[in-house]
């Protein structure tokens, strides 16, 4: 029973069309589910990763319209890694963002790793980060812009920032796992502490910065809504409901997603952690080919198409 790294990471946007411009034209990812959010099916919910949406690779997006601006604070998801395969890619992604209008830093190390830190145009955080392996069976997204070799791969580290650092430590280490790998500090002078699960490597990591002074985030466009971590199937997922109870965390129950199946609780920082399932997939009512073309919903929610259809605003 064991994390095998991160599974996905949802986010929020207030516009799902501008969404899909940036993170399908700007960075190139494969739109692989364009779904809603099963919760509040008024609302989008996007999946973005890899050509052939492997297990690892999705960044996801619920869409809010009028959704207010994130205020930074502690207590958050504050930054997303994506991965890259080469010190090239990442040359190559610094000219790009340059001539998008992208905002970015100059590139620097993030846990041994050469790093590029940008924005989406809502504010979202997010980082480029070198990681050469890639898992079995993933492919580069198509993009006529972006040459394979330079396309993102995955998602990399998942930055959070707490009021109290040996609280969610405790979480990731004595409940989830993970083990420490390295402790730095940034170049921002914020002591950053690693931890890395499964078999390591950057789409297995948790980057921890303790910041105990000053407010909260506020929520907002921009935001993180949660993490979730790789499990390898649903009779796994049940063991670690019986461990996550045991250990007195108020949680969701193991819940049916019809791609994965779920389990949803709060580290004491706050932070929503979930831990999902690889399987069934994204292909479980898609060919790779058909991934994103048409609103894809779970048979749960199907006999409402019509109603749920005449909600939303098409996407292009």
């Amino acid at each position: 029973m064991k994390i095998n790294g991160i599974h996905h990471v949802s986010a929020l946007t207030a516009n799902a069309q501008k969404n899909v411009d940036f993170y399908r034209q700007i960075l190139g990812l494969k739109l692989v589910k364009k779904t809603v959010n099963q919760d509040d099916p008024s609302m989008y919910h996007l999946f973005y990763g890899d050509e052939v949406a492997s297990p690892g690779t999705e960044l996801t997006f619920f869409e809010i319209p009028m959704l207010a601006r994130r205020l930074d604070g502690t207590n958050a998801i504050s930054r997303t890694g994506l991965i890259v395969t080469s010190e090239e890619a990442l040359t190559f992604w610094e000219k790009r963002f340059g001539e998008k209008g992208v905002k970015k830093e100059t590139a620097s190390l993030r846990g041994g790793r050469p790093a590029l830190k940008f924005t989406d145009p809502e504010g979202q955080q997010l980082f480029l980060t070198v990681e050469p392996s890639v898992q079995d069976g993933a492919k580069p997204p198509v993009h006529d812009e972006i040459p394979a070799d330079f396309a993102i791969r995955g998602l990399g580290p998942v930055e959070l920032t707490v009021a109290e650092a040996d609280k969610t430590i405790s979480v990731l280490t004595s409940i989830l796992g993970f083990t420490e790998k390295a402790r730095e500090q940034s170049n921002d002078g914020e002591i950053v502490t690693i931890f890395e699960s499964g078999q390591g490597g950057a789409g297995t990591e948790i980057h921890v910065i303790e910041k105990a002074e000053g407010p909260a985030e506020r929520s907002g466009r921009g935001s993180v809504h949660h993490v979730a971590f790789r499990v390898a199937d649903a009779e796994e997922l049940e063991k670690w409901h019986d461990k996550i109870a045991k250990a007195g965390f108020t949680n969701s129950g193991v819940v049916e997603r019809f791609y994965f199946k779920a389990l949803y609780f709060r580290e004491p920082n706050g932070i929503l952690f979930e831990i999902s399932t690889d399987g069934p997939g994204f292909t479980v009512d898609e060919s790779v080919d058909e991934l994103g073309d048409q609103l894809a919903l779970p048979p749960f929610l199907e006999h409402k198409r019509a109603e749920i259809e005449q909600r939303l605003v098409p996407i292009k």
